[in-house]
C-alpha cells in the first residue's frame, strides 16, 4: 500500500500545471492535473485525492464554483478534502469570504514554488 499523497490540480495554463507537477513530483507526491472545474468534479468521483489546487478563474466552471459543490457532496471524505485556492486576483476577496466559499488556503499568482512546497506539506501531514 502506497503512502504516496495524491494532488489534483485545477488549472487552466500548461505553464502552472507543468511547473506545479514538477515541483511536487519531485517532493514524492502524485501530481494529476484538470483543466476546468467541471473535470475536478469528475476526476474527484473516480478517485480520491489527499489535496486540490484550485485556480479560481477556469473555463467551463470557475473554482469558486467547484469548491462549493466539493463543499456540497455527501461523501464525507471528499467534501471535506483541503482545497487551496490560487489565483492572480486575490485582492478581490477577503480571509473571510475564502473561508466561506471552502477554500482551507490560497497562494498569489505568480506562484511562489517553496510556498506551494510548505503549503501542500502542511495541509495533508
Amino acid at each position: 500500500m502506497s503512502n504516496t499523497k495524491k494532488i489534483l490540480v485545477g488549472e487552466d495554463s500548461s505553464i502552472i500545471i507543468n511547473l506545479t507537477k514538477s515541483v511536487l513530483s519531485f517532493e514524492q507526491y502524485e501530481v494529476k492535473a484538470a483543466r476546468n472545474g467541471k473535470q475536478v468534479l469528475e476526476m474527484l468521483e473516480k478517485e480520491d485525492f489527499d489535496l486540490i489546487l484550485m485556480d479560481l478563474n477556469m473555463p467551463v466552471l470557475d473554482g469558486i464554483s467547484c469548491t462549493k459543490m466539493i463543499r456540497q457532496l455527501d461523501d464525507p471524505s471528499k467534501s471535506k478534502i483541503p482545497i487551496v485556492a490560487i489565483s492572480g486576483n486575490l485582492n478581490n476577496i477577503t480571509n473571510d469570504e475564502f473561508r466561506k466559499i471552502g477554500f482551507n488556503h490560497f497562494l498569489q499568482k505568480p506562484l511562489n514554488y517553496d510556498m506551494l512546497v510548505a503549503t501542500v506539506t502542511k495541509l495533508v501531514s
